[in-house]
């Protein structure tokens, strides 16, 4: 018996996969419990009528992924941090810190598990995070950490 996976199968396959099972274990379990449907033309159809949908989705949300990068490009955020008599830099900027300094002032969401170096920053001057847009679409914004006592 044939069946389009509807979800992910430990044994079986991944969803959205046309996959081969036993007539029982296909009908007693997995189109029972609403894992699987059968295989018919039409839904064969819808199966590939819904993939080219995602491909048109995956592709508009690089295209989106692809702007915020340009606009990141030519941001530089400025933060004020308190220093010793040595230049010895008191606390650091994390990541949550960058991404909601990026929502107040440029209205760009960037999710701060992202990051690709998520350490917290810590030295003075310009310094350059990473972070990841979409699957292979890395932006970079610049940090500026500047010394105020």
């Amino acid at each position: 018996m044939k069946v389009i996976l509807l979800s992910d199968v430990k044994k079986v396959g991944k969803k959205g996969e046309i996959v081969e099972v036993s007539d029982g274990y296909g009908r007693n379990f997995l189109i029972r419990n609403k894992f699987a449907v059968l295989a018919t033309e039409k839904s064969v159809e819808i199966l590939h009528d819904q993939k080219a949908q995602n491909k048109a989705q995956e592709k508009e949300i690089e295209k989106e992924a692809l702007i915020v990068k340009k606009k990141l490009e030519s941001i530089t955020l400025v933060f004020d941090m308190k220093t010793g008599k040595e230049g010895k830099v008191f606390g650091s900027v994390s990541t949550k810190q960058i991404a909601e300094e990026l929502e107040k002032k440029y209205q760009i969401k960037v999710d701060k598990r992202k990051f690709v170096n998520s350490a917290p920053l810590t030295a003075l001057g310009l310094n350059s995070v990473e972070v990841e847009l979409y699957k292979s679409v890395i932006g970079v914004i610049r940090v500026h950490l500047l010394a105020k006592e």
